[in-house]
This record gives structure tokens, C-alpha cells and sequence, in this order.
């Protein structure tokens, strides 16, 4: 196989959320598959510091400090790419938060908290991109699924209903998008040792159920997502649309 397929050398990659976790090893393995990778967060300074490793690897790091949940910011930055003459040519939608309560408790804000971030900032980040790629004719839109894409789980509703949405909203831009030579595609990660996910770690009784249910008998690193992100981003998926690639350790594929 030709390895120049994977190759993201000339691309620029717009990763939401990327100032550390999963978005931050998206976008490291982006950097190192030769894209120009584009951090964001709404923290400045978080941003810059997460900048400094990757520029010190060598790899061409741009930062855009926005709030992908206020309409009004995400095409004020896109009006600003415009501008400075950057091209978005893979945008992977990864900001996400997590809330944990029973939904008999759950007050509709923090619902909506979550729809907000998990969801809703998919489609709007989406829109802007692919209004920019459809004229191109080209583009790679990679969204951040969940093992909740497919399975529910006591006390994460909103999360859950969130991700079931990626999924589908993954398949509108395909439906919509495809004939204007953009791929959507998702990835849904398993559980991953992450900041978001220390407190399950910690606890010996989820530890143990999560490597007694996943075939792998473990956690998942950040670090084991960037090649199907690679994939889905370079030529090697261009037939690959509305698709949502598990990354889970087999959890979802076994009783």
C-alpha cells in the first residue's frame, strides 16, 4: 500500500478542544502525519502552553482561542481563517464535557450544557467548515463519538444522547455533504485514561469493571486514537463516508 496516502503534508487540520486529552493527541498525531494542526480551546494561555511541545517537535502549530458553543465566536473565527488566507481542510470535532447525575435529578441546564458542547458545536463548527469546503470541492470532517453512540449507561444521559447524535449528525453531512467531495466520518473511543475520566480510574470497582468488559483487559491511551484520526483525515478513507470507526478495545462487540 501507498504510504503517500496517509500522507497530511499541505493540509490544515482544525481539532476543537485540543488543548490537552484526546484533542491534544488528535492533534499531535495530525502534526506528525506532516498537517498543519490548528489548537483550540477558550483558554489562551492553555493553548499556547499545549503549542509549545508540538512546535518544539518541529511541527507547524497555529491557536485560535474560541468558544465552540457561541455561534457569534465560531464564524468570527472562521471570518478570521478567511482573512489570513487559512484553509481548513480537516476539522475534527472533539470538545466535550461530561456531567454525571440521575436524570431524576438532572435540571434541564446542565442538560442543555451538555447538548451544547457535545452536540450542537459538531453541527455549527461543521457548517462553517463545509461552507468553506464545498466550493473547494474536498474536505475531511472527523467528529468524536462515544461507546454512548451505541450503548447507554446509568447517570450520563445527556452525554449519551449527545453522542447517539454525533453518530447521526456524522451521517446528515455525509448525506448532504458527499457529492461535494467531503468525508464524514466519527470516531467512537472506548474508555481512555484521560483528565475527564481520573475519578473512574481511581475507583477500584469501575477499574475493574472496565477491564473485565473490554477484550483488551485495559484502558485505552489517547495515543491509539491518532492513527484512525490519520486515516479518516488522509486520502487512504476518500470512499469512507458517514461511518463511525470503534475504538474501543472490542467492548461493544462482546455480551
Amino acid at each position: 500500500m501507498r504510504m503517500t496516502l496517509f500522507d497530511l503534508h499541505g493540509k490544515t487540520a482544525l481539532v476543537t478542544g485540543s488543548s490537552r486529552g484526546l484533542g491534544f493527541a488528535f492533534a499531535r498525531g495530525l502534526a506528525e502525519a506532516g498537517a498543519r494542526v490548528v489548537l483550540n480551546g477558550v483558554d489562551p494561555d492553555r493553548l499556547a502552553e499545549a503549542a509549545n511541545p508540538l512546535r518544539a517537535a518541529g511541527h507547524d502549530v497555529l491557536t485560535a482561542a474560541f468558544d465552540v458553543t457561541d455561534e457569534a465566536a465560531v464564524i468570527a473565527a472562521f471570518d478570521r481563517f478567511d482573512a489570513d488566507g487559512i484553509e481548513i481542510h480537516i476539522l475534527l470535532n472533539n470538545a466535550g464535557i461530561q456531567f454525571r447525575k440521575p436524570m431524576l435529578d438532572l435540571a434541564t441546564a446542565d442538560w442543555q450544557r451538555v447538548i451544547d458542547t457535545n452536540l450542537t458545536s459538531a453541527f455549527r463548527v461543521g457548517r462553517e467548515a463545509a461552507r468553506r469546503m464545498v466550493p473547494r470541492g474536498s474536505g475531511k470532517i472527523i467528529n468524536i463519538g462515544s461507546l454512548t453512540s451505541e450503548l447507554a449507561r446509568a447517570t450520563v444521559a445527556p452525554y449519551t444522547v449527545a453522542k447517539g447524535g454525533i453518530k447521526m449528525l456524522t451521517r446528515a453531512m455525509a448525506a448532504e455533504w458527499g457529492e461535494h467531495g467531503i468525508q464524514a466520518n466519527a470516531i467512537g473511543p472506548g474508555y481512555m485514561v484521560t483528565d475527564m475520566n481520573e475519578a473512574l480510574i481511581a475507583d477500584p470497582q469501575f477499574d475493574a469493571w472496565v477491564k473485565s468488559r473490554t477484550p483488551a483487559r485495559r484502558w485505552g491511551r489517547p495515543e491509539e486514537l491518532a492513527g484512525t484520526a490519520i486515516y479518516l483525515a488522509s486520502d487512504a478513507s476518500n470512499y469512507v463516508n458517514g461511518q463511525i470507526i470503534y475504538a474501543d478495545g472490542g467492548m461493544i462487540s462482546v455480551l
